[in-house]
């Protein structure tokens, strides 16, 4: 299939950025939570550029939605970065959600040797589960939750019974999503308005990954002698098994889209991945090419402008 660039970015990310830039100067650590299914999609960029030597936990939620193999993967990858620390966790664990606490702590020894107060930043797009980890820190309902992207719209400042005081940030996304893989695998999950994409689109770009790295969940899920070699088959053969079939023997697509995004999200096709460390490497480098081509382009055409007004 051919991919289109999905772009979704609102005036309050915009804003959200801004507030974040203002106030990056006094945080001690920053917490940013991703979606462990897709840990470099959902990393923001802009928070890489702004972060400096700042140290930084990347919590991996969602891990009972994770392939465990390819989590423990992604965990030794990001670690390889200077003053990086990975947690991989489930909101449903609670206990797990309070390592992230203890690991503030055991990132800033200086701190509390000295008993002084750690100041936290937590970070993190839309619909990575931010809010409900805030709340399990917070051992209170403090952000407001919900599955639609982008709840949280403003800052707000909160004591954690750990002494930890911690800034939460409205989730957001970056200007221009480079990565065309990227836009797909944000939407697949979730973190992208479902009104912001052509739905059956996104659908098409799981089903062609699933038959390449999970053949046979499709199969138990989907109870199909063999799997289909195209996206195209492979919706058409759920149509069938789940009757999404229109006059004319023609299946509703739509409908289709919906219960296997749906189904992929819940987890009701198992414990899966969309990335893997290894095809992060080769998409870094692809983006950098581009975003370098891009930046001589823009120069030469500079060039060409000045050269025309003086003509």
């Amino acid at each position: 299939m051919s991919k289109v660039n999905i772009q979704w970015f609102p005036g309050h990310m915009h804003k959200a950025h801004k507030q974040i830039l203002e106030v990056l100067p006094q945080v001690d650590i920053i917490i940013e939570v991703v979606d462990a299914r897709i840990p470099y999609s959902s990393e923001n960029p802009l928070i890489a550029n702004i972060r400096t030597n700042t140290p930084c936990i990347k919590v991996l939620n969602k891990a009972d939605l994770a392939d465990p193999k390819i989590t423990a993967e992604w965990i030794t990858y990001l670690e390889k970065e200077q003053g990086i620390k990975a947690l991989a966790i489930s909101t449903l664990k609670t206990e797990q959600v309070h390592q992230i606490t203890k690991l503030c702590q055991q990132m800033l020894p200086n701190k509390m040797a000295q008993d002084k107060q750690i100041r936290a930043m937590i970070m993190g797009i839309p619909n990575v589960g931010k809010s409900t980890i805030i709340n399990i820190l917070a051992d209170r309902i403090i952000a407001k939750t919900g599955n639609e992207p982008a709840v949280t719209k403003n800052q707000q400042r909160i004591r954690l019974p750990s002494g930890i005081i911690l800034l939460d940030t409205p989730g957001f996304l970056w200007p221009k999503i480079e990565n065309a893989d990227s836009g797909y695998r944000l939407a697949v999950t979730g973190a992208i308005k479902d009104t912001a994409i052509e739905y059956e689109d996104i659908a098409y770009y799981a089903a062609e990954y699933l038959i390449a790295n999970y053949p046979d969940r499709l199969k138990k899920r989907y109870e199909l002698a063999e799997v289909p070699e195209t996206d195209h088959e492979l919706m058409e053969a759920i149509a069938v098994r789940r009757g999404c079939l229109r006059a004319g023997g023609h299946f509703d697509i739509y409908k289709v889209s919906t219960i296997l995004l749906n189904e992929l999200r819940s987890g009701a096709l198992g414990p899966l991945s969309i990335e893997t460390p290894a095809m992060a490497s080769v998409e870094k480098v692809a983006v950098a090419k581009l975003m370098a081509e891009q930046a001589e382009n823009k120069i030469e055409k500079k060039k060409a402008r000045k050269h025309k007004r003086r003509r």
